[in-house]
This record gives C-alpha cells, sequence and structure tokens, in this order.
C-alpha cells in the first residue's frame, strides 16, 4: 500500500479533538446513502410503472396495425396471408374499427365499436378471454340459423356505467343508417353481452365493445371490407422493423403503425418524467457532496503542519493530492454502497409485501410496481462517484499548494 493510501485512511478516524470532522463525516455518509438510496427506489418504481403500463397497453392493443390509405379494404384475406409469412409475425386477425352509442335500460354512453373474427383476435388480442369470444362465434351461428341476437363483449367499466352485465341485453347505435321518408336514421341494433374484459386501463375499460366482424360489417354497411389487420410479432422491440418488411412485401397503398409510434407520446412523457425525477434526486446527493467539501476544507486546515512536513520529507503535491482524494471516495464510496444495499432492500420489500396502496381509477394500478434494474443502478452509483469525486478535487488542490516553509511557521 503506499503511503497516500495510508495516510488517508488514518485521517479518517478522527482523533479526540476531531469530533466535529468526524460527524461531518458521518452526515456525508449518510447524505449520499439516502441520495442513492432514493434515487434507486424512484427509478425503480418508474421503471416497474412503464413495464406494467406497456403490459397492459400490449394486452389490448396489437403489436403492428396495416390500414389502407384513405379507405376500408375487401382483399384482406390476400395481406392475411403475405403477413403471416413475413418472418418475426406470430399472428394476424381484421378488425373494424368506428364510433357508436351504445343504450340500455339504465343510459346510454358513447363507446368504440372493434368488429373482429374471433377464431384469430384472440391470438392477438390477448386480454380477450376465450370463453367469451367463443360465445361471441356461437351466438352468430345461432343467429343465422334461428331469430337470436348476436353477442358482445363489454369492458367491464362500460357495463357498469350502463348497468349490464352477461347475458343482458343492449343496443348498438351507428351514425352509419339508411335514408328514409322521414329522413335520415341511424342504424340501431339489439345485442346480447357474451362477455365482459378488464385491461386494467379505464380508457380502454370504459369505452371499447368488441362484436363479430360480420355483424360490424352489416350494421356499418361495409359489405366485406375492414378497417385494417392488427399483427403480433415475436420480438415487440423489432415491431417496427417487422412492419416494414410488411409494407415492402404488399406494397402501396397500405401503411404501418406499431405499437411505439401509436404510443409515442406516453412513453415519451414517461422517459422525460424518470429524467427529471433522476436530476431531482440527484441535488441530495449533491448536497451531501458539499459536505464532503466542507470536511475535507476543515481537514486541510487542522493538517495544515502534517501537510507541510509531509513535502518537506520530498512528498509530491499530486501524493497530498491523493490524500485528500482519497478519503473523499471513501467517504463517497460508502455512501453508495449502503445506499445500494438498503435501495435494493426498500425495493425487494415494496415487491412483496405492497403496502403502499394507489387510487386504480387515476393511476389505472392499485399498488406501486417494481422493476430494479441492474443498467439503472449502476448509472446511480456511477454517478454518485462522480459527484464525490469532484467534490473532493477543490480540497485537494488547496492542500497540495501549501508551502512548507509557511505551512510550518503559521499551522
Amino acid at each position: 500500500m503506499s503511503f497516500e493510501y495510508f495516510i488517508g485512511g488514518r485521517y479518517l478516524r478522527a482523533k479526540q479533538k476531531e469530533t466535529f470532522i468526524s460527524l461531518i463525516t458521518m452526515l456525508s455518509i449518510a447524505g449520499v446513502t439516502v441520495g442513492v438510496m432514493a434515487l434507486i427506489v424512484v427509478i425503480a418504481v418508474m421503471a416497474g410503472f412503464e413495464s406494467d403500463l406497456k403490459n397492459r397497453i400490449l394486452g389490448i392493443e396489437s403489436h403492428v396495425v396495416i390500414m389502407q390509405h384513405g379507405s376500408s379494404f375487401s382483399d384482406y384475406h390476400r395481406i392475411l396471408g403475405q403477413i403471416v409469412n413475413t418472418a418475426g409475425v406470430e399472428s394476424a386477425t381484421p378488425f373494424i374499427y368506428t364510433q357508436i352509442m351504445l343504450r340500455s335500460s339504465s343510459g346510454v354512453s358513447g363507446a368504440v365499436l372493434r368488429g373482429i373474427d374471433p377464431q384469430s383476435a384472440g391470438k392477438v388480442i390477448k386480454v380477450l378471454e376465450s370463453s367469451a369470444l367463443l360465445n361471441i362465434e356461437k351466438m352468430y351461428q345461432v343467429k343465422e340459423s334461428a331469430a337470436s341476437v348476436p353477442g358482445v363483449i363489454l369492458g367491464k367499466e362500460l357495463a357498469r356505467n350502463l348497468g349490464l352485465g352477461v347475458g343482458d341485453g343492449v343496443y348498438l347505435i351507428s351514425s352509419r343508417g339508411m335514408i328514409s321518408p322521414m329522413g335520415y336514421l341511424p342504424a340501431m341494433k339489439r345485442f346480447q353481452v357474451a362477455g365482459l374484459f378488464e385491461s386494467g386501463m379505464y380508457e380502454y375499460d370504459g369505452s371499447l365493445a368488441y362484436v363479430h366482424l360480420r355483424e360490424a360489417q352489416k350494421i356499418l354497411h361495409m359489405g366485406n371490407s375492414v378497417t385494417g389487420i392488427e399483427v403480433r410479432v415475436n420480438d415487440i422491440y423489432n415491431a417496427r422493423h417487422i412492419a416494414d418488411k410488411i409494407i415492402a412485401e404488399i406494397g402501396f397503398p397500405y401503411w404501418a403503425r406499431d405499437w411505439m409510434q401509436m404510443n409515442h407520446n406516453l412513453f415519451s412523457a414517461l422517459k422525460l418524467e424518470k429524467t427529471v425525477m433522476f436530476i431531482i434526486l440527484a441535488l441530495i446527493v449533491l448536497v451531501a457532496a458539499f459536505n464532503i467539501a466542507s470536511t475535507l476544507i476543515m481537514m486541510v486546515m487542522g493538517k495544515t503542519r502534517d501537510i507541510a512536513i509531509l513535502k518537506a520529507m520530498g512528498a509530491m503535491d499530486s501524493s497530498i493530492r491523493k490524500i485528500f482524494i482519497f478519503k473523499g471516495m471513501i467517504i463517497g464510496f460508502m455512501g453508495t454502497f449502503l445506499g445500494v444495499c438498503l435501495g435494493f432492500i426498500m425495493c425487494k420489500l415494496l415487491e412483496k409485501y405492497k403496502f403502499i396502496e394507489l387510487p386504480g381509477d387515476v393511476y389505472y394500478i392499485s399498488t406501486l410496481p417494481v422493476r430494479l434494474e441492474a443498467l439503472d443502478v449502476f448509472i446511480i452509483a456511477a454517478a454518485a462517484m462522480v459527484i464525490c469525486f469532484v467534490a473532493t478535487l477543490y480540497p485537494a488542490l488547496q492542500a497540495s499548494k501549501l508551502k512548507p516553509v509557511e505551512a510550518i511557521r503559521y499551522g
């Protein structure tokens, strides 16, 4: 061990008359610990929230949407065949999308109608239960052969707002009606609730209604046309590349959007919020770094004679700097290490016991989700060590500038 590190280690153990400096050292360590711990917990919660939100969105939305410029299209069977043969595509299903009104005995509500193919939609839209899709298919087959009503799958919040349950009747009203002697009449048809779904997001649970693709085509007078095709891929982070390959295969006038483009504003806001929180909480570590600098400055003032003697014995300025930088880095390392350990423990406690509850109708979730990523921990620890290192530079530089003769005379 070089003498710089030996002396730096000795200076960490304060003498009786240096108790005040020792107290500030402990406070500096505590400050770095609290800052690092807070950073790890908050960033882990925000990463968990982002991951949970992404899973909920991808449970009800497809990874890629294929549509035609300006209108619906009827040759979707040919397009489906080309899409499913594209490398990276797991499944695909046609869909119809439009705004409608739903009327029950308890009230009226606006909704988004999604016409789906029950045989293939379950492979793309994971939130829909197979039993509900089977009910829609069965009710459509029965309706074709007997005087029966078709089925509809509603979001739980939408069903609750309309006072509906499985088996209840509801009227679907579309603006795409017909002209009669009495004027323009909206299309209206009775459906039976075949099932309910819950994505955990009010935006979807309170507005979506799924019906059989054929029923949607009939009530909207679309013939054999569909709005577009939803695609599920094997790698969600490669969705953009796969979408480009699909468009290259099927050509103009079709276009594609992947899930990241469709939710760009949401995830950009979450990323910005995560960055801002990192900067704000890093200020805690910065305050602790000022304490480290204060400790080292007071130590330089108290060790003036020691520094002069070391210089008189031939110690270089760089060696004097190393002594105080070493002490400051030890303080930073101890605080960072304790902060990482406590942050890890806190994240595990939050993940296991979930003792912090949130209003689900506001945040989409009832407890704090936690996702601790190694890269985030490394960045936080590295940032804390860099801040502590910078805090040691000024005191160490001042110590190295002391002139041995004057220091011994006036020290």
